[in-house]
């Protein structure tokens, strides 16, 4: 399915940018799931443009459940959520229409649906559309917190600052899950946000690093070959928009170097079955080894400069200048973050549902 992802527990994602509405519908989740508006809110406040490091369309995000939800908990039919577009200027695309904007989905979009594409924005391909991915995400979230899985996402790296590693995980996590910022180092965030703040002064763009932790999944969930916990969360991941790599654990390093330096060597810790490392990102064999789960994200800069361009105009068969007016972000990467736990939420309620039965997260077994 084009627009649909997920096997037990599925989502599927609408909307233009500039269209009435984005919105999402979750199917297969478990009824009795806890369903709290506030927190879908703040979520969604997360992702918000904020600041000089931000584009300047901020819609305020009163999201609708219209279905699937009774009484503040899951009926365990599809839940749909639906969030209204308010803050468009849709004449702002109008003359550059034919203008295959460098970086974005323009003549991709004009030769896949043969000129019928809405090019206003970006379309159905916008940034836009992961306020659907966040706030489906939201009730993913909740259902994993409520078993005790925790899922956070910091910049690791942008413009030339690098955040701390991760220490007390779970306590880091919540520091992130409550940050507009999110770094663990807060010098090193002003850093990143004046380096974004330089660049969009000199009509340009940055991107960045996002690192994501998974506290409390338990082993034995995913699947070896095809349905791997690492090919599922990347190929959710990709669905990012400006997410250009993912890497598990040490990722390319282990590239180099011997064996010995990259294994995991495991242990007992209070009668549990650890690992003394976590080079390979909680993951052995594409199934979770019961370590922390670990990957990062690169985010390529926003394609959407205010330097003049070489392009093709594609209706004339003409080569062109351009040079965008309107509104833009100067980094997306910290908006990306509550994206990157949205979307990892949902892929591990389908891993759980796989691994426990559909039931989950009412029987969650460990």
């Amino acid at each position: 399915m084009k627009n649909t992802f997920g096997n037990s527990v599925s989502l599927t994602i609408f909307g233009e940018s500039h269209g009435p509405a984005v919105g999402a519908v979750l199917d297969g989740l478990a009824p009795g799931i806890a369903v709290d508006e506030a927190f879908i809110a703040r979520q969604l406040e997360l992702r918000r443009p904020f600041g000089k490091i931000s584009t300047g369309r901020c819609e305020a995000d009163p999201f609708e459940i219209l279905s699937g939800v009774f009484e503040g908990r899951t009926t365990g039919t599809p839940l749909c959520i639906v969030i209204p577009n308010k803050d468009t200027k849709s004449r702002d695309y109008e003359a550059t229409r034919a203008l295959a904007r460098p970086g974005h989905a323009d003549y991709t979009a004009h030769v896949k649906y043969h000129g019928f594409e809405d090019y206003r924005g970006g379309g159905h391909f916008s940034g836009r559309v992961t306020a659907a991915l966040v706030a489906a995400g939201a009730v993913a979230l909740s259902a994993l917190r409520e078993n005790g899985i925790l899922v956070g996402t910091h910049v690791a790296r942008c413009g030339g600052a690098a955040d701390r590693d991760f220490g007390d995980l779970r306590e880091d996590l919540a520091r992130l899950n409550e940050a507009r910022f999110a770094v663990l180092d807060e010098a090193k965030g002003r850093e990143m946000q004046a380096a974004i703040e330089a660049a969009a002064a000199q009509g340009d763009s940055l991107g960045g690093v996002l690192e994501t932790a998974v506290a409390g999944l338990p082993a034995g969930v995913g699947e070896p070959w095809f349905d791997s916990l690492e090919s599922m969360l990347a190929h959710a991941l990709f669905s990012i928009p400006a997410v250009k790599g993912v890497e598990f654990g040490a990722g390319f390093a282990m590239a180099e170097g011997p064996g010995s330096r990259w294994n995991d060597p495991f242990c007992l810790e209070d009668g549990e079955i650890r690992t003394r490392s976590n080079h390979n990102g909680g993951i052995n064999g594409g199934v979770s080894n019961g370590m922390p789960l670990l990957f990062r994200c690169a985010v390529k800069p926003t394609p959407s400069i205010y330097k003049e361009q070489d392009t093709v105009d594609f209706l004339a068969g003409t080569e062109a200048k351009l040079r965008l007016e309107g509104r833009h972000d100067p980094a997306v990467v910290h908006r990306a973050r509550v994206v990157a736990d949205s979307v990892t939420a949902l892929v591990l309620c389908d891993a759980l549902a796989l691994r426990y039965g559909t039931d989950w997260p009412g029987g969650l077994a460990r």
